[in-house]
């Protein structure tokens, strides 16, 4: 497959800059048969009692960093922690670090460069305890908004509260899991008195979420790993819900890669703890999701690649073509659609 394939335009001014207010007054494209315009607050009447909510439960941690090094300027987005005060990192501009520069964050708060590579990435070691960083972290560091959402300056208090969903529960990710932005403490009710089940895992996305695909082939692109954990009991509800009847329906697409990276042949999925690379394209057969609630992706993206395989390429095209035309908010602030598996899960 060409990545240019999958190109569209959308002009920029439908890029959302701020989420909805209220949360869940953003619209919905229900594009399950057909495309019909709604919005999140109709989603509990769309569910059926019996089917099982997978939502992801991490935590948005304030990873970009303004820092100095050698008298200069650089911004640093931490994007996977790898362990002893190790972080990767993309830096800018990163013509500036030399592996063994030191960077400072901050008043007791510096990181050597240990490796630089290719692209802008770096790796950063820092000399703090856990506890230590992540208190840091929260002093010096802003939300690590994708470069789409612009800001006159550094991202302020609000965005740490809007750029977080109200399930996150567990610190690591760099980039918010934005189907989750939706929901609410109302529309989750609704949905229990629907009688839809819910059910955590985490995902903690990477900032290569952002970074579009360069390869001219599909096939050579390299995704970035990221780290997730699926409870046993989480797993325990997804087999269940299949069972009785029910649909699964993943809120974001991490949450439906983990969700698939952790189910078997027989579409069973399995308690699962550790890095997920998975890369879903159109000719992938689903084993676990049934139903897929998710905002608009950026072309030539990864995530506008797995819409493309989960409710079939035509469909999508269709869809963000009307979404267009109809005014829609787009990407990670932006509006959401409903989509259901078009092949049906493997079973």
């Amino acid at each position: 497959m060409k990545t240019a394939d999958f190109e569209f335009d959308l002009p920029r001014e439908l890029i959302a800059q701020r989420p909805a207010v209220p949360r869940d007054s953003a619209r919905l494209l229900d594009v399950r048969d057909g495309l019909r315009d709604r919005t999140i607050r109709d989603l509990p009447e769309l569910l059926q009692p019996g089917d099982l909510l997978v939502f992801n439960d991490t935590r948005v941690i304030p990873a970009l960093l303004s820092g100095q090094c050698g008298g200069k300027k650089v911004s640093v987005t931490l994007h996977k922690a790898e362990g002893a005060g190790a972080w990767a990192a993309f830096a800018k501009p990163a013509k500036r670090l030399a592996a063994g520069s030191r960077v400072d964050f901050g008043d007791g708060f510096a990181a050597t460069v240990a490796e630089k590579h290719a692209h802008g990435e770096i790796l950063l070691r820092f000399d703090l305890a856990a506890a230590d960083f992540l208190a840091a972290l929260q002093r010096f560091g802003s939300a690590p908004l994708p470069p789409y959402i612009k800001r006159p300056e550094a991202p302020n208090d609000r965005d740490r509260a809007d750029y977080q969903t109200m399930f996150a529960a567990r610190d690591g990710a760099v980039a918010a899991p934005t189907a989750g932005l939706h929901f609410t403490p109302a529309i989750m009710a609704a949905l229990a008195a629907r009688g839809v089940e819910s059910a955590p895992l985490t995902l903690h996305v990477g900032a290569g979420t952002f970074l579009p695909v360069t390869a001219e082939q599909v096939e050579d692109h390299k995704m970035h790993a990221e780290l997730g954990e699926i409870p046993a009991a989480s797993a325990a509800a997804v087999n269940a819900a299949h069972a009785r009847g029910g649909r699964v329906v993943a809120v974001g697409t991490t949450s439906l890669r983990l969700l698939e990276s952790a189910a078997d042949e027989a579409g069973q999925v399995q308690p699962f703890s550790g890095e997920t690379r998975l890369f879903i394209t159109p000719g992938y057969r689903f084993r676990a999701v049934d139903l897929l609630l998710t905002n608009f992706h950026l072309p030539r993206s990864t995530l506008y690649m797995l819409v493309c395989a989960f409710a079939g390429t035509a469909h999508m095209r269709a869809a963000y073509a009307h979404a267009i035309a109809q005014r829609y908010r787009f990407y990670s602030y932006g509006d959401a659609m409903l989509l259901k598996c078009a092949e049906g899960r493997a079973q």
